[in-house]
């Protein structure tokens, strides 16, 4: 494959994956000045396989001396055990809390001391391992890394103390509005029996049954350099760093490449409910709108992100610009498509004043109505342009652009996504718009979930005649 093509695979990959890891693009943000967009340039990635199987890709971006360096490993919470939810995640948070001679303290000190960052990520789809280092302390760190990576050794002590911060943020959500209507409305989308109908961290009961055996036992199964790629940016060329990485990381052994399974498809929400959930003396009730949505393999990926900027994702969106500019009930309101392998949640979403959750709620599915007319060519183009401009702030810096190459591999993106990404774009039509919204946002099926103060709000809600009002327990959602 030539080196063009490649990085035909890696466009705008930062806003293509949504919802629970710090590894996406804000919901929103401020647009560019629209404009032709400019050419982006990238430098060549060459790719090798170390003698383990472990493939390793490097972009020499030569602008200062440091590197950064992403190991992705295809092991989301779709990997969870039955009844064990939250171990993808907790392995991952474990791997430098203890691994090879060092314990988790002295890994900080060694990290510190080389001027280098390291972290570990359990994400819906995929687990990361990261390093920033300077180029000139790279061997030094690589030795470290590759203990997290390969020799984790999971501490008791470490485990309760994880776990025990993780249950306690659990109780914090549900003192939290708008915490909890994160952890509610994917509960009452896909049910407690799905992996994604539950917080990535776990339940409460989860995490108590998630032993030291089963974190090795994950570790063992998932963690192999077959099932990982590790990404390689910075001030530094294939033939430095390869034998740097044969000589830590080659040692690291593993069985053949595990096939990425999804987690199952949820079956799709057939009429509108209302779900409220009672905080009282909230200061602001949290809405969501929405039912599932689409996995990030589906053919109109580029149509629904022409939509969504339209309707709810650009800060000039038409849900920001009513909600906020026009009407004052919050200080903004998005919409978002969540693409996961599979498929993860449409939403449309606010904090809203109060006294306003009955005239916020009826502008929601004004919007969520509106969209399905006919959008006249300046606002079609603004969203496309707008699009096409925020392509190179996925490899503004070394981390960035690592991490956009690291999620060309978990999702498998074609081998042309990034050169032919502004074209597609562009190529969006009017009735394109139109024929996603009456496919993929149906008002009249949503789950309304309301987060708020019920003998406030709950008669002005019933008043708007949106379908059947169910009360809903705090506790029932952490369950």
């Amino acid at each position: 494959m030539s080196t063009a093509s490649f990085l035909g695979g890696l466009c705008a990959v930062a806003v293509a994956v949504t919802g629970v890891a710090a590894r996406q693009a804000p919901e929103r943000s401020h647009p560019p000045a629209i404009g032709p967009a400019p050419s982006l340039k990238l430098p060549p990635v060459e790719r090798r396989t170390l003698s383990n199987g472990l493939q390793v890709w490097v972009m020499g971006v030569h602008k200062v001396p440091t590197v950064h360096l992403e190991l992705a490993v295809r092991a989301g919470v779709a990997a969870d055990p039955p009844h064990k939810f939250g171990v993808a995640s907790l392995t991952a948070d474990m791997l430098d809390e203890g691994a090879g001679a060092r314990s988790a303290l002295e890994i900080s000190d060694s990290i510190d001391f080389l001027g280098a960052d390291l972290s570990t990520t359990g994400a819906v789809d995929a687990s990361y391992v990261d390093l920033h280092v300077p180029v000139a302390r790279l061997g030094d760190a690589l030795s470290i890394m590759a203990d997290v990576v390969a020799r984790p050794t999971f501490p008791e002590a470490e485990l309760k103390r994880l776990r025990d911060e993780r249950i306690a943020s659990l109780l914090e959500t549900a003192d939290d509005p708008s915490e909890l209507v994160q952890a509610a409305f994917p509960r009452i989308l896909f049910g407690k029996e799905h992996r994604y109908g539950t917080p990535v961290i776990g339940t409460a009961a989860s995490l108590q049954g998630i032993t030291v055996a089963d974190l090795k036992a994950f570790h063992e199964a998932q963690y192999r350099p077959s099932n990982a790629v590790l990404v390689v940016a910075g001030d530094v060329s294939a033939d430095l760093v390869i034998p740097m990485l044969e000589r830590t990381l080659g040692g690291w052994k593993g069985g053949p490449a595990i096939k990425t399974t999804p987690a199952p498809t949820a079956p799709q929400l057939t009429a509108r409910h209302v779900y409220l959930i009672d905080k009282p003396a909230a200061a602001q009730s949290q809405i969501r709108i929405g039912w599932i949505g689409v996995p990030r393999s589906t053919p109109d990926y580029f149509v629904l992100r022409v939509l969504n900027t339209i309707l709810g994702e650009a800060f000039t969106s038409r849900l920001n610009n009513n909600l906020r500019e026009v009407h004052g009930y919050a200080y903004g309101a998005s919409s978002r498509f969540d693409m996961r392998l599979s498929a993860g949640m449409f939403y449309a979403a606010a904090g809203v004043q109060t006294d306003k959750t009955t005239e916020a709620s009826k502008e929601f599915f004004n919007e969520l109505t509106r969209i399905h007319q006919a959008v006249d060519a300046a606002e079609l183009d603004k969203a496309k342009n707008y699009l096409a401009l925020q392509l190179p702030r996925n490899f503004e810096t070394t981390r960035s652009t690592a991490n956009a190459l690291a999620q060309a591999y978990v999702y498998d993106l074609p081998p042309d996504y990034y050169t032919a990404y502004a074209d597609k774009v562009r190529a969006v039509t009017a009735e394109d718009v139109k024929r996603a919204a009456d496919k993929y946002i149906q008002p009249d099926k949503f789950a309304v979930v309301i987060v708020g103060d019920r003998k406030v709000i709950e008669t002005g809600v019933k008043s708007l005649n949106l379908g059947p009002l169910s009360v809903v327990e705090p506790t029932e959602i952490l369950k």
